[in-house]
C-alpha cells in the first residue's frame, strides 16, 4: 500500500497533449510539484467536468511550480478523439496519459480489476518525488480543482516553512500553527 512520506511509484506511458502523441517520465517532472488525477475513463459523464474545471486553473497550478497530469485506462488515440470531440475537454492542455495495461493505476492502488478502469484517485508529490496527498474515492464524486489547489498550497507551504502546520480549512495567508508551542498568529 502507498504511504504518504514514500517515494512515488515511478512510471512510463504515452500521452496525448497539444495535438501530439509523446512518452511522458514521472522521473521527467522531479524538481516540480506533480498532481496525478486518475479518472475512470474518456466520454464518460463526471470525468470531462473534472478536467475542464482542472484545465480552467491550470495557470495558477503552473504558478505554484506544480504539473497536472491526467490518466485513464484509455488508450492515447481515445484521448485524441475525447479532446477533439468534448468542448469541456477541448480546453486541457496537460497530459492526458494512457494506461491502457493498468499498470499506473495498480501501483497507485486505483485499479478496479472487475471493471478495467481507474478509481478516483489524485496524488500530489513533492519535488524530490515524495508523495505528500493521496485522495480515493467512488467514481460517482466527483473533484473540486478549488481543494486541489488549496491542498497544493499548504503542501508547498509546509514544505517551505519547516515547523509549521496549516489547520483546518487554511488558504495563504491565514495563520498557520507552530505544534507544540502555539499560533503563528491568531484564529
Amino acid at each position: 500500500m502507498l504511504k504518504i512520506g514514500e517515494k512515488a511509484p515511478s512510471f512510463t506511458a504515452q500521452a496525448f497533449q497539444n495535438e501530439e502523441i509523446k512518452f511522458i517520465k514521472l522521473d521527467d517532472y522531479k524538481g516540480k510539484w506533480v498532481i496525478l488525477m486518475f479518472y475512470p475513463g474518456d466520454f464518460t459523464f463526471i470525468c470531462p467536468t473534472e478536467l475542464y474545471e482542472v484545465a480552467s486553473m491550470y495557470d495558477k497550478f503552473k504558478e505554484l511550480g506544480a504539473e497536472i497530469l491526467g490518466i485513464s485506462t484509455d488508450s492515447v488515440h481515445v484521448h485524441k478523439a475525447w479532446h477533439d470531440t468534448s468542448k469541456a475537454v477541448r480546453n486541457v492542455t496537460f497530459p492526458l496519459i494512457s494506461d491502457k495495461n493498468g499498470s499506473i493505476s495498480r501501483s497507485y492502488h486505483t485499479y478496479l480489476e472487475n471493471d478495467g478502469e481507474s478509481l478516483r484517485g489524485t496524488f500530489i508529490i513533492n519535488p524530490e518525488g515524495i508523495l505528500k496527498t493521496i485522495e480515493i474515492h467512488d467514481n460517482s464524486i466527483g473533484r473540486n480543482a478549488n481543494e486541489l489547489l488549496r491542498r497544493l498550497q499548504a503542501a508547498k507551504f509546509t514544505s517551505e516553512n519547516q515547523g509549521q502546520v496549516c489547520p483546518a480549512s487554511w488558504t495563504p495567508g491565514k495563520e498557520t500553527l507552530k505544534p507544540g508551542l502555539n499560533l503563528v498568529g491568531k484564529i
